[in-house]
């Protein structure tokens, strides 16, 4: 692959890692679910008078940071949401930037009210906390470099090939259970994982079809290997601690007010993280 993906790889991770910072990337020690606040999280969030929301940024165009802003700000679809979500309790929204798999563990630690980054409501996950209605979907896709496109026809093509995936998502699950013999390596960060692909170290990249999109359009030399993970979509959900039925309710009818406003974040966030990676 050539320096395109490199530059664009890198412009998002700028974009989308340099925010770590402030809330570390290790994952919470205490399992998820153990010590989670029981009810009571709608009016304690009205009376603290802020709704604090955990995301991974990094996964454009759900969240990203707007390297437009002279103050690097969390953007995208999720935030929109958490946002309507703030406005409909009439609070101040407040973002906590930080690796995915700290998500569910700081939902149960008390340091997040709720979590929205993309998260899929799996069985497991369900253990730990409650999740709203879905508020999007999107297929599972696999990532090549592009002279390697038409390669690859079908999941048993990619037997035993090294697949990359973000660490503790639905996609490192994905490649591990549908590809045979799969050689597995999970990373934080997507742009990080491209990285990875740039340097042949990688035969693909599972990802999800929305965010797969973004890379696409920035990196002439990645394509879309055509191949589907089968039998699963995304199914976007936010994350709550268990026992909050009337934030859950809340969270819902604010899903439903905005649906058609989805299709326009897209496009929107699509278009503003092309953008900044660009710059």
């Amino acid at each position: 692959m050539k320096l395109a993906v490199k530059a664009a790889a890198a412009a998002l991770l700028a974009a989308g890692v340099l925010g770590l910072a402030g809330c570390g990337g290790k994952a919470d020690s205490k399992p998820a679910g153990e010590g989670a606040p029981q009810g009571g999280l709608l009016q304690k969030i009205k009376d603290k008078g802020t709704l604090v929301v955990g995301t991974a940024s990094g996964f454009p165009p759900y969240e990203f940071i707007d390297t437009s802003k002279s103050e690097k700000e969390v953007v995208g679809i999720d935030i929109a949401l958490a946002q309507k979500i703030a406005d409909r309790i009439g609070v101040k929204l407040v973002v906590q930037d930080m690796n995915f798999s700290a998500l569910l563990s700081s939902i149960a630690a008390d340091k997040i009210d709720i979590a929205i980054s993309a998260i899929n409501a799996t069985e497991e996950r369900k253990k730990a906390v409650d999740f709203s209605e879905s508020y999007m979907h999107s297929p599972h896709i696999l990532l090549i470099r592009s002279e390697d496109a038409g390669k690859y026809k079908t999941l048993e093509d990619f037997r035993g090939k090294t697949i990359g995936a973000q660490k503790a998502t639905l996609q490192e699950d994905l490649a591990r259970t549908q590809i045979p013999e799969a050689k597995v390596v999970a990373l934080d960060r997507i742009p990080d994982i491209l990285i990875e692909l740039d340097h042949g170290k990688l035969d693909a990249v599972a990802s999800q079809g929305v965010v797969a999109q973004q890379y696409l359009i920035m990196n002439p030399e990645l394509a879309d290997s055509g191949v589907k993970f089968e039998n699963v979509r995304s199914s976007s959900c936010v994350a709550i601690p268990k026992g909050n039925e009337d934030l859950v309710k809340l969270i819902n009818e604010v899903i439903q007010e905005n649906q058609d406003n989805i299709p326009q974040w897209i496009h929107d966030y699509s278009e503003l993280a092309v953008a900044n990676a660009k710059k």
